[in-house]
C-alpha cells in the first residue's frame, strides 16, 4: 500500500500520518510559531462557526446568558481549591513579566474559568432570588501540551465553558446532566457522531469536581474521544470562593456550582469518526459548503455552463443550502471532483454543455453506494434539501454500526485485551485506582465511561477479580 495520487496516507497504513496530512491537505489548519499551537484556516473556522452556531442556539434556549471573563487570572485564585491547582498545575503557562516589570503576583494564562468566575459569582450572588445563576463563555483557553496534534490536543485551543450556581445538590445535578443531554444532541445531529453518555470514574474526573459526566465518540481506528464533558462540582469551589445567598429562611447557604466544556477538539471527532481514504467527508449540518457545483466546458460552453451554475447557485442558497460555484476554469474537472471529495463536501453537481441541454445535473454524493444520477436542473433546490438530510441520517447509522461493531462484552482478560486493540470492551470493573492504572499499564486502555443506559450487572473485575464497583459494565478503549 502507498498513499494515493493527491498524498493521504491511507488509513490502514498509518492512521496518525493520514489525518495529520489531511487536515492539512484540506485547508483546515496549519501550525503556529509557538510550540503546540495552531492557525485555523477559513475553512476550518467555518466548521467551528457551524457548531458553534448550533451548540449556542441550544444553550440560549435552555435559559444560560453569554458573558466574558478575563484571560489573565492571578494564581492566588487557582490555589484557593487544592484539587484543581493540582490537577492543573503541569499545563500551566505562568506571566511572571509584564510592562518591563516583574509582577507582584504571577498570572495564569486561562486554562479553564472556574475560579475567576467563582470569585464574580460571590460578588452576585447574595440572596436565593439571584439563583439560579446561568452562565456561558466562548474563549480560547491555554493548557501547555507536549505531544501536540491538530485539534485534538493543542496548546492553545477555542471552546465554550458553562458556569452555573444552584441553591441545592438536586438543582446543579439538573443542570448537570441538562448540560450533557445538549451535548449528546448536538454530537448526534449535528456531528452525526454516536456518542455515548455516562459517568467517568474517580481517577478520570475534572480536578476538583464531585461528579464529572462525559460523551464518548469511537474515531475509526477504534479510539475513543472525549467529545464533551460536564462537572457537579459541589459546594468545593462555593466555599474556596465564598459564593454564598441567604436562603427563603434567612440562613447564609453554600451555593452548588458546576461547569461544562465542548471545544474545537469536536472538529477532530467529525474528521476521525466520518473520513476514509479520499479526505473529509462532512455532515451536511456541519459542512461549510453542502453543495459544490463544478461547471464544465471550454470557451463559449464554459461561459454558459458556469453561468447556469451562478445561476442554479443562487436558487440552492434561497432554499437554504450552503452553495459553492468552483469555476476554476484553469483546473481539469478531474482535479475539482477529487479536490472537494479531499475536502469533504457532501454534495458535488457536475453541470457540462450536454447537461444544460437535457435540463439536468449530475449530482454525486461523497459517500454511499448511489453512484452519479441525473436530477432536473428545474426542481434541484426542491430535490436537495432532502438529499441532505438523508446524507446526514446515513453518516449516522455508518458510525454507529461502525461503533457497535467494534464494541466487545469482554468477560476474560484475554478478550479484553483483543478488544480494545481495535475497539472498545464492556467489562466490570472493580473500581480501585490502582486496579485501573494497572490496565492503562498493561494495554494503554482507560475506563472512558460508566454507562447511563447500561444494564445492571454484578460480578467480578476483569483484571482482578474483586467484586465489581459500579453494578453495571464499563467503557474501556484506548483514547485520544
Amino acid at each position: 500500500m502507498g498513499r494515493d495520487e493527491r498524498g493521504v496516507t491511507p488509513q490502514q497504513e498509518d492512521f496518525s500520518a493520514w489525518y495529520n496530512e489531511l487536515v492539512a491537505k484540506a485547508q483546515l489548519v496549519d501550525r503556529g510559531p509557538a510550540k503546540g499551537t495552531m492557525v485555523i484556516r477559513p475553512y476550518g473556522y467555518r466548521l467551528w462557526e457551524l457548531l458553534q452556531d448550533e451548540l449556542d442556539r441550544r444553550i440560549k434556549d435552555t435559559g444560560h446568558e453569554n458573558a466574558y471573563f478575563p484571560l489573565l487570572i492571578p494564581e492566588s485564585y487557582l490555589r484557593r481549591e487544592a484539587d484543581h491547582v493540582e490537577g492543573f498545575s503541569p499545563e500551566l503557562a505562568v506571566v511572571t513579566h509584564a510592562g518591563g516589570k516583574e509582577l507582584e503576583e504571577p498570572l495564569i494564562v486561562r486554562p479553564t474559568s472556574e475560579t475567576i468566575i467563582g470569585e464574580m459569582m460571590a460578588k452576585w450572588i447574595s440572596s436565593h432570588r439571584d439563583l439560579p445563576l446561568l452562565l456561558n463563555q466562548w474563549a480560547n483557553v491555554v493548557r501547555w501540551e507536549l505531544r501536540p496534534r491538530m485539534f485534538l490536543r493543542t496548546t492553545e485551543f477555542l471552546w465554550q465553558e458553562g458556569h452555573t450556581a444552584h441553591a441545592d445538590e438536586a438543582d446543579a445535578m439538573r443542570e448537570t446532566m441538562l448540560a450533557l443531554d445538549v451535548y449528546a444532541e448536538v454530537a448526534r445531529d449535528v456531528a452525526a457522531i454516536p456518542v455515548v453518555a455516562g459517568e467517568k470514574t474517580p481517577g478520570e474526573r475534572f480536578a476538583g469536581a464531585v461528579r464529572t459526566y462525559t460523551i464518548e465518540g469511537m474515531m475509526r481506528d477504534g479510539k475513543a474521544l472525549q467529545a464533551g464533558t460536564s462537572h457537579y462540582m459541589g459546594s468545593n469551589f462555593a466555599k474556596a470562593f465564598d459564593i454564598r445567598y441567604t436562603s427563603e429562611a434567612g440562613q447564609q447557604e453554600l451555593c452548588h456550582t458546576t461547569s461544562w466544556g465542548m471545544s474545537t477538539r469536536m472538529i477532530g471527532g467529525v474528521i476521525m469518526t466520518h473520513g476514509d481514504d479520499k479526505g473529509l467527508v462532512l455532515p451536511p449540518r456541519m459542512a461549510p459548503y453542502q453543495v459544490v457545483i463544478v461547471p464544465i466546458g471550454r470557451g463559449e460552453q464554459g461561459v454558459q455552463t458556469s453561468a447556469a451554475a451562478r445561476e442554479l447557485a443562487g436558487r440552492l442558497r434561497a432554499a437554504g443550502v450552503r452553495t459553492h460555484v468552483d469555476d476554476r476554469a484553469q483546473l481539469s474537472p478531474g482535479f475539482r471532483f477529487n479536490d472537494w471529495e479531499l475536502r469533504g463536501a457532501p454534495l458535488r453537481l457536475e453541470l457540462g454543455p450536454r447537461d444544460l441541454e437535457s435540463g439536468t445535473v449530475v449530482m454525486a454524493r461523497r459517500l454511499g453506494d448511489d453512484g452519479k444520477q441525473s436530477i432536473p436542473l428545474s426542481s434541484a433546490p426542491e430535490l436537495i434539501p432532502g438529499v441532505l438530510e438523508e446524507f446526514q441520517a446515513f453518516l449516522l447509522r455508518r458510525a454507529t454500526e461502525f461503533r457497535d461493531a467494534h464494541t466487545v462484552t469482554a468477560d476474560t482478560w484475554d478478550s479484553f485485551t483483543e478488544a480494545v486493540t481495535s475497539g472498545w470492551a464492556l467489562a466490570l470493573h472493580c473500581g480501585e485506582p490502582a486496579c485501573e492504572a494497572g490496565i492503562k499499564a498493561k494495554v494503554a486502555a482507560t475506563p472512558r465511561c460508566i454507562p447511563l443506559d447500561g444494564a445492571e450487572e454484578s460480578g467480578r473485575c476483569v483484571l482482578c477479580g474483586e467484586p465489581s464497583a459500579y453494578g453495571k459494565r464499563v467503557v474501556f478503549g484506548r483514547a485520544y
